[in-house]
């Protein structure tokens, strides 16, 4: 199932220039726009306690995403022949995707600590397209997606029932970000 799923998606890659652009732009760009949106909301948007939640979501969840490598290994499609590849990346482990990870850490951790609906809807979509995108440019199979939607699940979650311990870790950043940026006037 997991290789019939990759080859409908990736059968397209190669065919058509402007969905091999998107698709390359979305697989490689999606964590480099989620982090600006990360920047945005703590420095702009000032919720800044949700911002560091997320990223202990990620450092969470790509901890998991390092524990299952040692102890599962995958290879991705390409270095089994399968596919048509759009990028390049080495033949590494690509159980869970840890693009995949890193997009559903911070998406379901927006979800949790209720930053704003749209924004979590944006992100959700984005993710999605992210994940599918990944699968598109040959890199990663479909489960490899899904591992990673569930590792992201687990860390933001872990982060979310853990929210009162980490309050002090956030607390301590938020005074020492005062100390550089304003304790100098």
């Amino acid at each position: 199932m997991n290789e019939k799923l990759f080859l409908l998606i990736n059968s397209y890659a190669g065919h058509n220039q402007f969905l091999d652009k998107l698709g390359i732009f979305l697989a490689k760009g999606t964590p480099y726009i989620f982090i600006l949106i990360e920047v945005f909301l703590y420095f702009v948007v000032k919720k800044k306690k949700e911002a560091l939640f997320a990223f202990y979501s990620v450092v969470a969840a790509l901890l998991i995403n390092q524990i299952i490598g040692l102890f599962y290994f995958h290879n991705r499609p390409f270095a089994e022949g399968i596919g048509t590849m759009l990028i390049h990346h080495k033949p590494d482990n690509s159980f869970p995707s840890d693009h995949a990870t890193f997009l559903f850490a911070i998406t379901f951790s927006y979800i949790f600590f209720k930053v704003d609906k749209t924004l979590e809807i944006f992100v959700f979509i984005l993710a999605f397209l992210g994940g599918i995108a990944r699968v598109y440019v040959g890199v990663h199979w479909p489960f490899d997606i899904l591992g990673g939607i569930v590792t992201g699940f687990i860390g933001a979650l872990i982060v979310y029932l853990f929210k009162n311990k980490l309050k002090y870790i956030n607390n301590l950043i938020l005074r020492i970000e005062y100390m550089i940026f304003r304790g100098k006037n």
